[in-house]
């Protein structure tokens, strides 16, 4: 039984696998002396899967290529290749190796005695998951499967009335959507079948309309619903950023709303019977140091509707928590794009529950009831037969004109997307002076000139947030809020975003490189740990302070002397004595994964001469992409690497796309 755990020492120490994952292995062994070697090889490369966010190992791709489903460095394969060849060639002897342990529990089959591994999925796409994660997906699919297969009751002559009304076009003059729309409206299809769902799935990427589409259907929901009744609406993000920015969307739409219905519907109190946007953390009330929420299924949340936005970012945890918290009877309204990259944890929730979104593959039923509420007619590509028709594609739109994201910044996001990288790379080269721009650089410091000058036809840079700290902030309380104001959203016009963490290339060595040269130029005041305009990123969750994982704040001088953080929910500030803030860091460059949520003036992404694996993909770059408003800067160490990108996508394995489809 050592030699396999030996062999998972080599591959520790050559850096293929994690402590963790051999430490998981010898665990299974000490329980099980008899396990097979497939067994602790399975276990070991399980674990190795969960750390890069795979909720569950396909054995099938495990004997039939582990080098491709591992994708480690060289001289990996080889070792691979060496390791496998010793051990059984064919599917059904590693099922037996795992059948046969009492570590193993076949779901469906075997007696739940609390075995921490689990074999799962089909007879011909078998998965082995930690337990933990199997409850979760589970949970996640149970509940799912129940909301979709019970649509709630609608008058769909009271809907189509206030969905005319809610869509129609802008008065002359009104530039929101005064544009004659062509073809289908996805918005309006869209509050359609969210109207009448538990769960609704709203997907689309940046400027198809999806918060501008969520405050449609809030007031289509407060029209259908009785005067009298008091109706709780919560809106929840998983960052504090993409939670203000969602809040502040949604009362720009709602008060334009307003002034369209001249007085059919009270929007404004609609809008302050929402109350603040929260992160899921704060919202399910995450406790320190524990995965438990204050919030569960016997402490349920006190809601009707609960919108979340950048469902993207959600890991299965999260998602089970909040299935487990949302009452039976309250809607939940999924925002996001499906494109985007998945959480750092374990999970694609929202990928899995898109995977066929473009498709529609809409019922006879559902297409009648949107021909009912909305007088549109869908295609009949979009269409699948009843009894083929799944459950949860019912409650799912995919929002597909952008109104807002175009020009070359959308066309370079739509050619990466379809990993086209020739056009990709012509959009990049087009225009040395326009709106993006390919800067190929062997050394970082091109990134960092960027942050302090900008480029030509793009000049925002980190100049803007610090001219507006060197102007004397006020001391009396309001205008010093406004100064505040303008200091961040000065901040937010320039970002640098990396593929990396660490090195030269990546966000820590950036950050550590952009605060010399804003030092040596004069430009920041201060020195030590906390200065006037540190720009800082929280690292974890403390709900005491009201700071939660992924915030971006900036420390300032306060009123009343000393520095501060301040954070920005939409028009309101929070902020924290920089002495109680024991877990951050500098910002002024992050890693893509950590920008989502976000958006900003001017956006440059740095990705390194070389990213192994996952690390550099197709969605990494879209991401980073979409981040921007208004300039877009790739700097590569060669542009070959922006290829290397495009070739890789993100795949997660999951068995929770095959559960919902029962």
């Amino acid at each position: 039984m050592n030699a396999p755990l030996e062999l998972l020492q080599q591959w520790v120490d050559a850096g293929w696998l994690r402590h963790l994952d051999r430490a998981l292995a010898r665990w299974v062994a000490e329980l099980d002396p008899q396990a097979h070697p497939e067994l602790l090889m399975a276990t070991a490369v399980l674990a190795h899967l969960e750390g890069r966010g795979h909720t569950c190992l396909p054995l099938d791709a495990l004997v039939r290529d582990p080098a491709a489903l591992l994708a480690w460095p060289a001289p990996a394969p080889q070792a691979l290749a060496q390791a496998w060849h010793a051990l059984p060639q064919r599917l059904d002897d590693w099922l037996h190796a795992l059948r046969s342990s009492p570590v193993v529990r076949e779901e469906g089959a075997a007696q739940d005695a609390g075995q921490p591994l689990v074999l799962g999925g089909s007879a011909s796409a078998p998965l082995l998951y930690l337990r933990r994660y199997w409850g979760y997906e589970t949970r996640v699919a149970q509940a799912l499967r129940e909301r979709a297969h019970a649509p709630l009751p609608v008058d769909e002559a009271l809907a189509s009335q206030w969905l005319a009304r809610l869509f129609a076009p802008a008065p002359q003059g009104q530039a929101a959507d005064a544009e004659a729309r062509t073809g289908i409206d996805w918005q309006q299809l869209a509050c359609a079948v969210a109207l009448r769902s538990r769960v609704a799935v709203l997907t689309g990427g940046p400027g198809t309309g999806k918060t501008y589409t969520a405050a449609r259907l809030l007031a289509l929901l407060a029209a259908m619903e009785p005067p009298d009744r008091p109706w709780r609406v919560a809106l929840a993000a998983p960052t504090g950023k993409a939670a203000a920015r969602l809040r502040q969307s949604i009362d720009g739409a709602l008060q334009d709303l307003q002034a369209r219905l001249q007085g059919a519907l009270d929007l404004q109190a609609l809008a302050q019977r929402l109350g603040p946007a929260r992160t899921l953390h704060a919202l399910l009330g995450a406790r320190p140091l524990t995965r438990q929420m204050r919030h569960h299924a016997g402490h349920p949340l006190d809601v009707d509707v609960l919108l979340v936005d950048e469902a993207s970012m959600m890991h299965l945890e999260m998602m089970a928590a909040l299935l487990d918290a949302l009452p039976a009877n309250a809607r939940l309204v999924l925002l996001g794009d499906k494109d985007q990259l998945a959480s750092v944890e374990a999970g694609a929730v929202l990928g899995d529950l898109c995977r066929d979104a473009s498709a529609g593959r809409y019922s006879p039923e559902t297409r009648r009831y949107l021909q009912a509420t909305t007088g549109q007619t869908l295609p009949d590509a979009l269409l699948e037969p009843g009894a083929q028709a799944p459950a949860l594609a019912q409650h799912m739109v995919m929002l597909r004109e952008s109104r807002r994201f175009g020009g070359a910044i959308g066309a370079l996001a739509q050619a990466v997307n379809q990993g086209h990288a020739p056009q990709a790379r012509h959009i990049l080269e087009a225009d040395p002076q326009g709106g993006v721009h390919l800067l190929a650089s062997p050394d970082p410091a091109a990134a960092v000139q960027l942050a302090l000058r900008g480029r030509v036809g793009a000049p925002a840079c980190y100049r803007d947030y610090l001219r507006a700290l060197s102007v004397q902030a006020p001391a009396d309380e309001a205008p010093h809020a406004a100064w505040v104001h303008s200091v961040l959203q000065a901040f937010d016009g320039f970002r640098l975003l990396c593929a990396v963490r660490e090195g030269p290339w990546g966000a820590a060595g950036l950050n550590r490189a952009v605060e010399s040269a804003l030092r040596s130029a004069g430009l920041l005041p201060g020195r030590g740990e906390w200065y006037a305009g540190r720009p800082i990123m929280v690292t974890r969750n403390d709900a005491g302070l009201g700071v939660f994982n992924g915030d971006i704040g900036i420390a300032l001088p306060a009123p009343g002397g000393g520095l501060r953080a301040y954070f920005a929910d939409g028009p309101h500030l929070r902020s924290v004595g920089v002495a109680r803030l024991a877990h951050v860091e500098t910002a002024f460059a992050m890693t893509v994964h950590k920008s989502q949520g976000s958006e900003f003036g001017h956006t440059v992404l740095v990705l390194p001469p070389q990213a192994a694996g996952a690390l550099l993909s197709r969605e990494l770059v879209y991401t980073g992409i979409t981040r921007a408003r208004e300039a877009f800067t790739l700097v590569a160490a060669q542009p070959s690497v922006l290829e290397q990108a495009l070739r890789q996508r993100t795949q997660r394995s999951s068995g929770l796309p095959t559960r919902l489809a029962v």
